[in-house]
């Protein structure tokens, strides 16, 4: 604790003691009052008036602890903030006098004349204690609204019910303040990171625009939009920290669905949030809940929103502030600072990073320390650049739950076997992602409009002619994590479900510019049909948005198709490249057959140029291969023709073609 913090602690314990005390006069007072009722009238002056020396003694007491403060007591910003009225304040310590003094249980036990009622009741406050009205005990009112104090419900009538001070309130007065354990593991402190002067500017809105109004329970919601959570949180938390104020933030997910618990958090926030001096922000992604709107309509007081898009609400006002991603030269500023003199070891990286990773602050910050543990010495710390790349790609890894799969890229271009033609447009594709960064900002290119620099292709061919060891290929080439975006989870017979899946996919793979797949894409991207109903205008709507956002994704989205035929020239003519996969001729299906095995494949006598005479594709030699080595396995063998004829056999079966003589003719 600091001195400060601590000469506060002391002169606040002072302060609340003396309150103490005039109450306690009070209720001295009542009781010689109720003795002293049958007296005669001279002895009932001479007690006034020595009642009165003692009051102006303890008030002299208390103007001398209050001018020893250096902050304000707890006890007079909490009658501040939830504005008491002197009698609702004494109430108050009264009940706070209970538990810290132990002459209050007797004294409330003879003013009420029962031994047993040693304890604060409405009745007492009412006739002991100064300027007492019956209003400042109604529900409505704040001890009770607040839930400063709490009723015994004992089945006693309501003036004869105990009352106590809230534990947390009690702690608050005597000068330890801490969040209500009600609330914890429901919301969590945040203060902010440095900001880029961008986001810094969207803070500074919003504390322009809560600074100019008094009554904060009006105050509109503040929407935080935009795809950067933790800079929304940063925002959030800079903005109270201009208003002098703290921030603690909220789930969705965690609002309670009963109506009453709802109800009940909400005032414990409104409380809380008075005494500790701070604001909510509620984070309601991926999507708001009902319960969190009703939360957002029962809370009052400084409260922050943080959504994708905008949100509509019923019964408040609303601001909206977009929180954009720190941009290229911030990010930059960002790496250096969090790199500090490491910079240097991989300062020729940088612009690639920023080309491929859309980080925020804390995403950046995270890598850098994440870097740090895998750097590699040799003489001194040297900052691997490629630890970097990998601290970047993990952190910026998209969560896209059930809408898509990610796959390990295996393939290298040694596996690859393709005619020159599609290899050299693979590299071409490679080529474009490496050196987007150089080509779109450093010779000015984005500068001419957003629209097209998304990169796009299309692999169209046959099943199992090597469209998806394509996008491995790419995906290990570029060191990339690879997405095959499931279709069947992307497309919805509801009307604007499909838009909503799909901008759940782009946004989460933004961050880390990762490679989407989406398979067999001609049941999305077939021919555009004609609009008879509002069914057929929304399935193209559907495919223009997935055009749309392809044409502004900042990674590489890859459509494969088994029928390029199948597909509208339309949309063919907004793809940057199309790439057809042909089927293999026998001298590349005899290269596949040669590259199939993996080194420590036992195999013997193997003859690859008559299994090219096998007329199917990569993807079913690779399972012919697979089921020979399982089977050569089993009989302790190396992998010989023998095995690979059985496969071949069970493998024609499945598709359902007759395997000629031409084609094994001479194999045993």
């Amino acid at each position: 604790m600091s001195e400060t913090n601590k000469n506060w602690a002391e002169a606040n314990q002072r302060y609340l003691m003396a309150r103490l005390q005039l109450v306690r006069l009070a209720l001295e007072r009542h009781v010689a009052r109720v003795s002293l009722n049958q007296g005669d009238g001279n002895a009932k002056l001479d007690a006034e008036q020595s009642e009165q020396a003692s009051f102006d003694e303890v008030s002299h007491l208390i103007d001398k602890a209050a001018a020893a403060l250096p902050a304000p007591a707890a006890l007079d910003h909490l009658c501040d903030a939830f504005s008491l009225s002197p009698f609702e304040r004494d109430l108050l310590l009264l009940c706070a006098g209970v538990e810290l003094d132990g002459d209050f249980h007797s004294l409330c036990a003879s003013a009420q004349g029962d031994a047993r009622r040693n304890y604060a009741t409405f009745s007492l406050a009412l006739a002991a204690l100064p300027g007492a009205y019956w209003n400042g005990l109604t529900p409505t009112a704040p001890l009770r609204r607040w839930r400063l104090i709490e009723i015994a419900h004992s089945g006693e009538p309501l003036l004869r019910t105990q009352l106590r001070i809230d534990e947390r309130v009690l702690h608050y007065l005597a000068g330890v303040s801490y969040l209500d354990e009600r609330l914890k593991g429901l919301v969590t402190p945040f203060t902010s990171r440095h900001l880029p002067p961008s986001q810094q500017r969207s803070a500074e809105r919003v504390a322009d625009y809560w600074a100019g109004r008094n009554d904060s329970a009006s105050l509109p919601v503040a929407l935080l939009c935009g795809n950067d959570q933790a800079g929304k949180r940063n925002v959030a938390a800079l903005t109270c920290s201009m208003l002098g104020l703290r921030l603690h933030v909220m789930c969705a997910s965690d609002v309670p669905q009963s109506v009453s618990e709802r109800e009940a958090l909400a005032r414990l926030w409104e409380r809380e949030a008075l005494l500790l001096g701070s604001a909510l922000l509620l984070e309601g992604e991926p999507e708001t809940t009902p319960a969190m709107l009703s939360l957002i309509d029962a809370v009052r007081g400084l409260l922050f929103v943080s959504v994708q898009d905008s949100l509509r609400l019923q019964n408040r006002a609303a601001f909206r502030i977009d929180v954009p991603k720190p941009d290229a030269a911030e990010q930059q500023s960002l790496w250096l600072d969090a790199l500090g003199p490491a910079a240097e070891q991989v300062n020729g990286e940088l612009g690639k990073l920023v080309s491929q990773f859309s980080l925020g602050v804390e995403e950046i910050h995270n890598a850098s320390e994440h870097a740090r543990k895998d750097m590699a010495f040799d003489g001194e710390a040297v900052l691997n650049g490629g630890s970097l790349w990998d601290a970047c790609r993990a952190l910026a890894r998209p969560r896209l739950g059930d809408l898509a799969q990610r796959i390990i890229p295996a393939a290298s271009w040694d596996d690859l076997v393709l005619p020159e033609p599609q290899r050299r447009a693979l590299a071409d594709i490679a080529a474009h992602v490496r050196q987007r960064a150089k080509v779109y900002e450093t010779w000015g290119f984005a500068a001419k409009g957003e629209r097209g620099l998304g990169i796009s292709a299309l692999f169209a061919g046959g099943s199992g002619t090597g469209k998806t060891m394509a996008a491995e290929v790419l995906a290990n080439d570029l060191r990339l994590d690879l997405y095959r975006i499931d279709l069947s989870q992307i497309v919805s017979k509801y009307i604007g479900e499909t838009e909503k899946n799909l901008r759940r996919v782009f946004a989460a793979a933004e961050e880390g510019g990762a490679i989407l797949l989406f398979d067999e894409a001609d049941a999305l991207f077939g021919k555009r049909s004609e609009v008879k109903d509002s069914h057929d205008r929304y399935a193209n709507i559907e495919v223009s948005y997935l055009l749309q956002r392809m044409e502004a994704y900042r990674g590489l989205a890859i459509l494969t198709t088994n029928l390029k035929s199948a597909v509208d020239t339309a949309f063919l003519r907004r793809l940057r490249f199309i790439v057809q996969f042909p089927f293999p001729d026998a001298a590349h299906r005899a290269e596949i057959w040669r590259r199939i095995f993996p080194s420590a494949t036992p195999i013997s006598n193997i003859d690859f140029s008559r299994l090219a005479r096998l007329s199917i594709p990569g993807g079913n030699i690779h399972n012919i291969a697979l089921h020979a080595a399982f089977l050569a396995a089993d009989a302790n063998e190396s992998v010989t023709m023998k095995h690979l004829l059985r496969a071949a056999r069970t493998e024609y079966v499945k598709l359902e073609k007759p395997l000629t003589e031409a084609e094994i003719g001479g194999w045993a």
